[in-house]
């Protein structure tokens, strides 16, 4: 579901020297364009002289007031020069990732004179940010229509975004424990805690059983007739008994009540046996339909349910972000891997392939309740948050689908620009084989929020 979008702190930025008139006339431009782009923004009308901050006195003042508005983020246009103390320590006071940027400088008038020195002043400011360790944001010296503007302001917003889920804290629902023999998913939930106030929420395994077994019950009517509705969209086989498919169908639900009631940001399931067993059948379609809301991380990934919060959150919530496995290099191209799992978000099916809930083919199990189609085309980030020893990675890198052989479950084939690169970094640590993955192009914007996650170091597998 479509994020809402982080609070900008318009601080445009003047000084006593050069046109307060052309300085004026710009912010009025920004005003303008980013209620156009659909940013919410607070600026600083009636709060200084010409909603501009031109002397270090100012500072306090900008301070509290965007403070009290609670601003995610500050923009610090150089409307015609610099006041780069100002600059420097209100960034600084906020905390808040800051965006610095100033319009492209016209030609000397004719008598030789200039409006702003916009150019020379950020120089200046972007000292005194370093100098107060304050990361920032630059987007190059252009002209307010050129595109490099919106891009870059929209990168800084979705970054912002992504930021603030380890800045402010996010929590993973955790249904169930950890798979005994998946040692790969053993994480330690103190560190990160203290470190990116993650949350960890344990959600008992019997009390989600119960608590689907109940619902499936007090709603069985209801559940019949939607499993009647599914019929005639999607192939359903492999279940002996209907009451096995009603429960996934309340699985399903009882999942996002439980995302819903402890405003969980994600979740991670434990999914077999002990689930599966006991509602008689798997719950991958469950979480295919959670998925197109809540990410998810499969078999108790934790550091893969982080992964695709930030991949959601990169995306504004546009698009569904799918935890996958890498698993086998494609026949024919060197740089193919197939992305391959259960319990792919329905949203991210395939327009010309049909949804199917079928039996394991791998497991030896009766049971039915597993996904199976192919996964859309397009463009795909690929995103990894893990870490050991105290020393975590965002490891990011981007491709597209690709024709491939068919398989089962869901999945696609993902071209890069050079696999090999990406096996050896992957196999290197400290990640494993699941890799959360999102259709668009967003590495750009990971990288970007890493400056602002004290902590957590960007690699890029596209290097």
């Amino acid at each position: 579901m479509p994020h809402q979008r982080p609070l900008l702190g318009l601080c445009p930025i003047g000084k006593f020297v050069f046109s307060n008139e052309d300085a004026v006339r710009f912010k009025t431009l920004l005003q303008q364009k980013l209620t156009c782009w659909g940013i919410p923004f607070v600026d600083l009308e009636g709060v200084l002289e010409d909603g501009l901050v031109k002397d270090q006195s100012h500072v306090d003042h900008v301070v509290k007031h965007f403070r009290d508005a609670g601003v995610d983020c500050l923009f610090t246009p150089h409307c015609n020069f610099g006041t780069e103390g100002a600059v420097g320590m209100i960034g600084h006071k906020l905390g808040v990732p800051v965006l610095l940027w100033g319009p492209r400088d016209e030609a000397p008038l004719a008598d030789g004179s200039r409006l702003r020195d916009s150019l020379c002043g950020m120089f200046a400011s972007s000292k005194v940010l370093r100098k107060l360790k304050v990361p920032f944001t630059y987007i190059e010296n252009c002209r307010i229509d050129d595109p490099a503007l919106a891009q870059g302001i929209d990168t800084f917003i979705r970054a912002t975004h992504v930021a603030d889920a380890l800045r402010s804290g996010i929590r993973i629902g955790h249904i169930g424990q950890r798979i005994d023999f998946f040692w790969t998913t053993i994480i330690n939930e103190s560190e990160l805690l203290d470190r990116f106030n993650v949350e960890v929420l344990p959600l008992d395994m019997v009390d989600f059983i119960n608590g689907v077994r109940s619902r499936a019950q007090d709603n069985a009517g209801a559940y019949r007739d939607e499993l009647s509705r599914l019929r005639e969209t999607i192939i359903i086989e492999g279940f002996e008994d209907e009451d096995a498919m009603l429960n996934v169908l309340a699985a399903r639900d009882q999942m996002l009540m439980l995302a819903e009631e402890n405003a969980l940001d994600g979740l991670a399931v434990q999914e077999f046996t002990s689930l599966v067993d006991a509602l008689g059948g798997y719950c991958c379609y469950s979480e295919s339909c959670v998925g197109n809301s809540v990410p998810i991380g499969f078999e108790s990934d934790i550091h893969g349910a982080i992964s695709n919060v930030l991949l959601a959150r990169a995306a504004l919530g546009t698009t569904p972000p799918y935890l996958a496995d890498l698993t086998i290099r494609h026949p024919d191209n060197d740089n193919g891997i197939l992305l391959w799992h259960c319990g792919a978000p329905t949203d991210l099916c395939h327009p010309d392939d049909t949804i199917r809930i079928g039996r394991h083919w791998i497991l030896p199990s009766p049971l039915s309740g597993m996904t199976h189609f192919k996964m859309k085309d397009g463009p795909i980030t690929a995103a990894r948050f893990d870490g050991e020893h105290g020393d975590y990675l965002l490891a990011v890198g981007e491709g597209k689908a690709i024709e491939g052989p068919e398989t089962l479950n869901n999945y696609l084939w993902m071209e890069v620009n050079n696999w090999p690169h990406w096996e050896k970094t992957f196999m290197q640590g400290p990640f494993i084989h699941h890799t959360g993955m999102i259709h668009g192009r967003l590495a750009h914007v990971l990288r970007e929020a890493c400056k602002y996650i004290p902590g957590l170091t960007f690699l890029d597998l596209d290097a």
